[in-house]
């Protein structure tokens, strides 16, 4: 059987205040709040066809240019998840009908703005968690994963490069949220301000290395976690996360240290 367009859909508004409703009295009546920071938060899981239809792709062909972007479900096999591929084409031809586009070369996919509820708009809430985590299967292009919240600035971005240590294979990237840098059209904002955690609209990948050749890139899940806990990472990608954190700190501990050095020396009288 085939699923019709309106089952398809994204949910109403009816059931985003339903579920919503459902997801804080959990919390207020089971005191999920700790609990929850020892399980991984998913943000889109590509498990179903109508996953991809959760989500949007961007390309420069909305204003002319000549990049195609693709959001495809793929089911899964004996030997592969079921996953969403992100693929298509880059172009640098510029639109010869809009003088005022100078740059083209980019594609993108995020999700869906989950739409308002009786309480307000329907956001998430991923303040307790330290990182985000992404199953993929890179072709090793310039990838980057952009967060957006509900900011005073709409057109801020949170973004980190999308760094694969295994081109070609399934692999678990994870990246902590406070290395994430705020942007606005692509250039780095200043001052930077911290990510609103508890108020995330979005997530997705984009592509912009400008290379003008077919990508591809798939994507299983993408999931806020505390890692120690997650029954979606292995043992070796936590200890992997672990050594990291490790030595985070002890860099964070040294520049410290050098800091109080170079302090100037206080005078009581």
């Amino acid at each position: 059987m085939q699923c019709t367009r309106r089952l398809m859909a994204p949910p109403g508004f009816w059931k985003r205040s339903l579920d919503e409703f459902k997801r804080v009295s959990l919390i207020a009546i089971r005191f999920d709040t700790v609990r929850m920071q020892k399980r991984p938060f998913p943000l889109i899981t590509f498990s179903e066809p109508n996953s991809v239809t959760l989500c949007k792709t961007m390309s420069d062909a909305d204003m002319g240019g000549m990049s195609k972007a693709e959001l495809d479900f793929v089911p899964g096999t004996a030997s592969e998840p079921a996953h969403a591929h992100f693929h298509g084409d880059i172009s640098i031809e510029l639109p010869r009908n809009n003088p005022e586009v100078v740059r083209t070369g980019y594609a993108g996919w995020r999700t869906l703005d989950k739409g308002r509820t009786i309480w307000g708009k329907s956001l998430w809430d991923i303040d307790p968690y330290t990182f985000l985590a992404l199953r993929i299967k890179s072709d090793s292009r310039k990838y980057f994963v952009n967060i957006q919240t509900d900011s005073i600035v709409p057109t801020d971005l949170h973004q980190h490069r999308l760094f694969s240590k295994k081109p070609g294979e399934w692999e678990t990237v994870v990246i902590p949220f406070n290395e994430f840098v705020r942007t606005n059209h692509g250039q780095v904002v200043e001052p930077q301000s911290e990510m609103l955690r508890e108020k995330v609209k979005s997530v997705g990948i984009s592509l912009i290395d400008r290379i003008p050749k077919p990508y591809s890139l798939r994507i299983e899940r993408i999931w806020a976690t505390n890692a120690q806990d997650d029954e979606w990472l292995t043992q070796s990608e936590k200890g992997e996360i672990a050594a990291a954190q490790k030595e985070a700190s002890a860099m964070e501990e040294a520049r410290s240290k050098e800091e109080k050095k170079e302090e100037p020396e206080k005078i009581l009288i």
